[in-house]
């Protein structure tokens, strides 16, 4: 937990004090355990070339870490951005200087962002309270989320159920919605958001998708079609474990919460843990790290969990996982720089997606493979699902572009799940209309 910056001493509260101070307690006791980010800034770099490159790499490997990176460092064309703790800003500000890095400060108080967020978060939660109701357009709990899965398929069982297809390393339920009209061993369409826990926009773009879903149905004929053919799969919290520590302790953590024994830094980064590539570039082997692979692929219970439910289930025909930040779709491969074999199908419809998602608020993506667009991950969700013989197989970095990072304000939450339904619809009516 970093330290707050040391104050002035010696000055009587003055009775306004008084009341500050009584309402900043209350808060941290509401907020009992989270870390505090006060000071902690989001740097970002625009690297000329790949020395300068190799340079910020260096960071990573500082004992101990002193620096996040929410977009590490990738190619010459794209923006480094790295969480820094206060105590580290002096040091971090001056190897960067010294090494003629430019930066520009994007978010200047983290903790400034997480106190709007909390205080957004217990505003909605008071006004759902006593309405009886759930707002599509605040962030939820992993509780809050869970009650609403089981209240959205009491309320639509004719068209959802829920599946429990596995337990997380703490022994939290892994839950799926099946979106089905019937049928069995129908094609399927897969859909996971929330595989890193602090990527919250995720989360709360799959659960307004899985409202539309059932709301479309019947009426949009795509949506008709699709569900007359096909089951959609949506598992919205991929990672409850480090889900529920984004709330209870650090917001800003991004793998799960395993541990092994004599090794000291928990989790591992679930988006690094499966077959295809595994520990290869893109990945890391020290425990420590954002990135840490884990000790085998699929070793992780929240990715077997994925893994055995749908090599059991033998028909899923598209997989969507979903990510942020950086305003990008994707395809594989992430941990080769070749070509899959139907790279201008992947291509092509990737563009039309995008094109779809920008004519709903006119936000631009980039879109192209993983290794060529962003960079070279190894052991990632959507080269295992394209290897396994799903054709159709897509990342999607939602918004922002560093603004707010990960911090995406409640505020955003329905319209970039609004422009991210195009993007998701052009994917399943391609899906539909191209069988295999």
């Amino acid at each position: 937990m970093q330290g707050l910056p040391g104050g002035s001493a010696g000055r009587a509260l003055s009775p306004v004090d008084r009341q500050t101070l009584l309402v900043c307690s209350f808060i941290l006791a509401a907020a009992l355990g989270q870390m505090n980010f006060t000071g902690d800034q989001v740097l970002r770099v625009l690297a000329k070339n790949e020395k300068q490159l190799s340079l910020l790499r260096d960071l990573e490997g500082l004992k101990p870490q002193k620096v996040d990176f929410w977009r590490g460092p990738a190619r010459p064309s794209l923006p480094v951005d790295m969480r820094v703790p206060f105590s580290a800003l002096k040091d971090i500000k001056a190897y960067l200087e010294s090494h003629g890095l430019a930066y520009s400060i994007m978010i200047k108080d983290i903790q400034v962002l997480l106190d709007e967020e909390r205080e957004a978060m217990a505003k909605s939660r008071r006004l759902e309270r006593s309405t009886s109701s759930f707002s599509y357009s605040s962030y939820h709990t992993l509780e809050e989320i869970y009650t609403w899965i089981d209240n959205f398929v009491t309320e639509h069982s004719d068209i959802v159920s829920k599946i429990q297809i596995g337990h997380s390393f703490e022994n939290r339920s892994i839950l799926v919605l099946k979106f089905s009209t019937g049928g069995s061993q129908r094609p399927g369409i897969w859909i996971d958001t929330g595989i890193h826990s602090r990527e919250w926009i995720t989360h709360a773009t799959g659960i307004w998708t899985a409202r539309k879903i059932v709301n479309e149905y019947g009426k949009d004929r795509i949506v008709t079609d699709v569900l007359n053919a096909m089951d959609i799969f949506m598992e919205i919290v991929s990672n409850p474990d480090g889900f529920a520590y984004t709330h209870s302790m650090n917001r800003l953590w991004r793998k799960n919460k395993s541990s092994r024994p004599g090794i000291f830094c928990i989790g591992v980064d679930l988006n690094r843990n499966w077959k295809s590539g595994f520990g290869g570039n893109g990945s890391n082997n020290n425990p420590c790290s954002e990135t840490y692979h884990g000790p085998s692929p699929q070793s992780e219970p929240e990715v077997a969990a994925i893994v055995d439910f749908i090599m059991s289930h033998r028909n899923i025909k598209a997989l969507i996982s979903i990510h942020s930040y950086s305003q990008m779709l994707m395809y594989p491969y992430g941990h080769s720089l070749e070509p899959v074999s139907n790279q201008e199908e992947l291509y092509s419809l990737a563009k039309d997606a995008v094109q779809a998602l920008y004519e709903v608020h006119g936000i631009e993506y980039i879109y192209g493979s993983i290794s060529t667009t962003l960079y070279v991950a190894s052991g990632i969700t959507v080269d295992w699902a394209y290897d396994s013989g799903i054709k159709y197989s897509f990342t999607f970095e939602l918004r922002d572009t560093g603004h707010y990072g990960f911090l995406l304000p409640a505020t955003q939450i329905i319209p970039t799940a609004q422009e991210t339904w195009m993007a998701i619809w052009t994917i399943m009516e391609h899906t539909l209309n191209h069988p295999y």
